[in-house]
């Protein structure tokens, strides 16, 4: 048996080269994505040495585009997308149309066809997810208001971007067609046909999927096998984004979104986004490579002034859009300064558009290279420029934040730290609030902060491992911290955080081996509990009682 074929070949070059790149931009504090996109080029075919193959990569890509299509539609928030649609919806709209024309524009200048620069201009409207969200939790401003309007800014754009890869292939018919004749009757026709495929879609996803999907995963969640959890997950991920595409003729793309939102309504999203996320993580890594191996590099060198203006308009003009429309909706200047600079990118769906517009052969291969090129000059310079923009407003939005915290809780004297809101930290919450004893919870997750505010608890958002949170939550007068987190070697860490700002505290960790009790024993957490020691005590106890 050969030890090398095609496959594996190009899954292994990909992993390997995108882990070294992508540990090389995570050095120089850049976006992994920068990494993965030059991983691909390396092994491209207009690079020397290894060669992947280029037809399995793009086959990988599309479960790819499956897979973060499918996260995207978990992460919909609807709720979130509300409460700032007033200035997101028309915000995110405008800009996509400033961006549009002014890539239509440059296409024009080239002498591309108008589909192929409104293509061009939609892959370089849209920002990259990935990267926003990375810039806003760098900055800890994912809640605050200016986080909110960034983050359903998105949503509205990835909803765009969403109908646009669901019309495009309609479109590029129409104008791919022998005669191109029929006028407005040949190009509204396949429209209709498109837009009645995709409501039959919907409407069967909003009737039946609904019911189904979360029916089959409560009834694998009571069968009691992870592993069985997983597959049905990754199952119906890709069972409804391959039925979209063989039944209705629509995308994997929106087939993947729909599947991945109706889930994310269930109570059991949570637990379907950390069970996928290994394999997701690793396909969107192979997605981002794939795209890097079409890149030609040539293009730098060959058109030096299309790369120098496309690059102008992801960075320049979409940003003095953005701000733009945030000053005339009213907004402050900080609030719109760190939009423009959140949306001076762009990313993962403008690959996807890309992609999909070469395919269907309304997309020059330049116009590609030069989107592929612009989202790595962009990527590149976001970092700087968000830190740039945002620097000088942090400190006065923190103190902010701070004094408004204090405002609204009691003094903080000998109570309690409980860090984490999960299933443990909810029940160590619950038992505590009987006692009548005066705690805080500590919780970086969003739902979960929510969820410990609902039930009226005093809760201090963020990770524990940031001295500023800490301090916020009381550190330097608390009594006691009870780590409820699962992972046992995170807990060493805010262990040691917390102690040193208040040496005097008394630490209670959690841990789930061996390993990690002698880890936290070691760092001088004095109490540990471990969950199958206590049950095994417990069980044993009950069996001397008998």
């Amino acid at each position: 048996m050969p030890h090398h074929t095609p496959l594996i070949g190009t899954i292994v070059a990909g992993l390997v080269v995108a882990f070294i790149m992508g540990a090389i931009a995570h050095r120089l504090k850049l976006s992994p994505l920068v990494g993965y996109l030059i991983a691909g080029i390396l092994v491209g075919p207009f690079t020397p040495g290894f060669v992947a193959n280029t037809g399995l990569a793009n086959e990988l890509a599309e479960i790819g585009v499956i897979l973060l299509m499918f996260g995207v539609g978990l992460h919909f928030s609807l709720r979130d997308l509300l409460s700032v649609k007033n200035i997101a919806v028309p915000g995110a709209i405008g800009q996509i149309a400033v961006a549009t024309l002014m890539g239509i524009g440059l296409g024009h200048f080239m002498g591309w066809s108008v589909l192929g620069g409104l293509v061009f201009g939609l892959a370089l409207s849209v920002a990259s997810t990935v990267v926003l969200l990375r810039a806003l939790q760098g900055a800890d401003l994912v809640e605050t208001r200016r986080g909110r309007i960034a983050v359903g800014w998105l949503i509205v754009e990835d909803l765009v971007m969403v109908l646009a890869l669901v019309l495009l292939p309609a479109l590029a018919g129409v104008m791919n067609s022998a005669d191109g004749s029929g006028g407005a009757e040949a190009l509204l026709a396949p429209l209709l046909s498109t837009l009645l495929k995709v409501a039959g879609f919907v409407a069967l996803m909003l009737v039946v999927g609904r019911r189904i999907i979360p029916w089959v995963l409560h009834w694998v969640v009571h069968s009691g096998s992870r592993e069985l959890f997983r597959l049905a997950v990754l199952a119906i991920a890709l069972g409804v984004a391959f039925g979209a595409a063989i039944a209705f003729d629509v995308s994997f793309a929106l087939g993947a979104f729909f599947a991945g939102m109706i889930l994310g309504e269930t109570p059991l999203s949570r637990r379907a986004t950390e069970e996928t996320l290994p394999l997701r993580d690793a396909f969107a890594v192979l997605f981002f490579v794939s795209v890097g191996m079409l890149f030609n590099p040539a293009i730098v060198v060959q058109q030096p002034l299309p790369l120098l203006v496309t690059v102008l308009i992801i960075v320049i003009g979409k940003s003095i859009a953005a701000f733009a429309i945030m000053r005339a909706f009213g907004h402050p200047g900080d609030t719109a300064l760190t939009i423009a600079a959140s949306l001076a990118q762009i990313g993962e769906f403008s690959f996807i558009l890309a992609s999909l517009g070469t395919t269907l052969g309304v997309l020059p291969a330049e116009a590609r290279d030069l989107i592929l090129a612009g989202a790595i000059v962009s990527i590149f310079l976001n970092p700087f420029i968000f830190s740039l923009i945002v620097r000088d407003h942090k400190e006065e939005e923190i103190e902010e934040e701070e004094a408004a915290e204090k405002a609204r809780q009691v003094p903080l004297i000998g109570h309690v730290l409980l860090v984490g809101y999960g299933r443990v930290g909810k029940l160590i919450a619950a038992r505590l609030a009987e006692r009548k004893v005066h705690f805080v919870v500590m919780e970086s997750d969003a739902d979960r902060a929510d969820e410990a505010e609902e039930d009226g608890l005093s809760v201090v958002r963020g990770s524990a491992l940031d001295d500023r949170h800490l301090l916020a939550a009381g550190i330097r007068k608390a009594r006691r911290m009870l780590i409820a987190v699962p992972e046992g070697f995170e807990g060493g860490a805010i262990h040691e955080h917390a102690r040193h700002l208040n040496p005097e505290l008394q630490v209670i960790a959690r841990a789930h081996s061996d390993a990690e009790v002698a880890h936290l024993e070691k760092l001088g957490v004095r109490h540990v509990v471990m969950g199958e020691r206590e049950l095994a005590a417990r069980m044993l106890s009950l069996c001397g009682a008998g």
